[in-house]
């Protein structure tokens, strides 16, 4: 027996004849935190809106807990919805808020004061019950919006990019505490988000999105290590990337001719003669003053760009092509306008199909 809560079957949606979601297939299992990733109108928060209920698949199907509901309104599905701009009532305080939906279902007094008491612990919000909306935080608002959604005990929380109006130190603790969270409740997540660095880090898998289809679906390691797809290995990090052609193959290690220079990348599945892309994340490139075997990538070192955590180096290609590399710190030994032979662990190195 499968264990998803949430499933999409071949779901489309169009405006017009602009088809924003593209036959979608997914499986979201139970307690999982699942991330819709990728940018504005690649059609993530329609998928989402989908599942609520705000919005009508054009074709498709649709199961929470096994149950098709295409046709149900968005208050007969067991889901809840948290969104970017809270939607608090703002005449209502923090307790009249988080208890709202109890008290529509006309629930015993006695049982919405205990529920939103344990709300209240949960998001570490209590003695604030009785404050207005406009007496909190931004970080605040966006906790009771949370409790609020919780009350209920859905079996799947939705959030659509619940911490956009948040400040990055704030988004940052909010990361973490929503985790820890959905962690305690074992209650499925699914999360919006065009954040990259939020995606990777709350995410149990990632459904990378682009143009209304799913590029990647896996675990963040996989899809920051592996990428399937140029779009994906462009999307997710900083990377850089080459075209070029296989001219040589040896127990999963491609020499690779490119505009730039002959490089080296791990892949299965290619062949002699074959067009495709390599990506390699800037923090796994060398660079030395003497030819490394199997290598033929030579630049000038043009810039170094201290960031804080790191030195970023750019450095110029004979096709007049940019590559990037990172380090903790500046190597002393290396100027503006150096030579550099540049290489890399071929295993680092992802071959990319040009069509999949």
């Amino acid at each position: 027996m499968s264990d998803s809560i949430v499933t999409l079957i071949d779901v489309e949606k169009s405006f017009g004849k602009n088809k924003v979601v593209q036959k979608m297939n997914i499986e979201i299992m139970q307690g999982e935190f699942l991330t819709l990733l990728g940018p504005s109108g690649c059609g993530k928060t329609t998928t989402l809106r989908m599942i609520a209920g705000f919005e009508e698949a054009t074709s498709g199907i649709i199961m929470v807990q096994g149950e098709r509901v295409e046709d149900k309104e968005p208050f007969e599905r067991d889901v809840n919805t948290v969104f970017q701009n809270y939607a608090l009532f703002p005449h209502m305080n923090v307790f009249d808020n988080i208890a709202y939906s109890l008290k529509i279902k006309k629930k015993p007094r006695d049982e919405i004061a205990k529920k939103v008491k344990e709300m209240l612990e949960l998001v570490q919000l209590n003695g604030y019950e009785y404050r207005k909306p406009d007496a909190l935080s931004g970080g605040q608002k966006q906790r009771v919006a949370i409790a609020r959604a919780l009350v209920n005990n859905p079996k799947v929380l939705l959030l659509d990019e619940p911490l956009g109006a948040l400040d990055l130190k704030l988004r940052k603790q909010m990361q973490v505490e929503l985790k820890r969270l959905q962690k305690k409740l074992g209650i499925t997540f699914i999360y919006v988000t065009h954040d990259q660095e939020e995606a990777l880090t709350m995410s149990d898998r990632i459904a990378i999105m682009n143009q209304g289809i799913i590029e990647q679906i896996d675990s963040p390691k996989e899809i920051y290590e592996h990428p399937v797809t140029k779009f994906v290995a462009g999307f997710i990090g900083e990377s850089n990337i080459f075209n070029g052609k296989v001219i040589d193959l040896s127990n999963e290690i491609l020499t690779v001719e490119t505009s730039s220079g002959i490089i080296k990348a791990k892949g299965k599945g290619f062949e002699i003669g074959e067009s495709i892309y390599v990506s390699i994340r800037p923090e796994y490139i060398k660079v030395s003053k003497v030819i490394i075997d199997g290598f033929d990538l030579k630049g000038k070192i043009k810039d170094f760009i201290y960031m804080g955590t790191v030195v970023k180096t750019s450095v110029d290609l004979k096709d007049h092509s940019e590559i990037k590399y990172s380090r903790f710190e500046k190597d002393d030994e290396l100027c503006e306008g150096d030579i550099v032979n540049i290489f890399w662990n071929p295993e680092k190195a992802v071959a990319i199909k040009t069509q999949i």
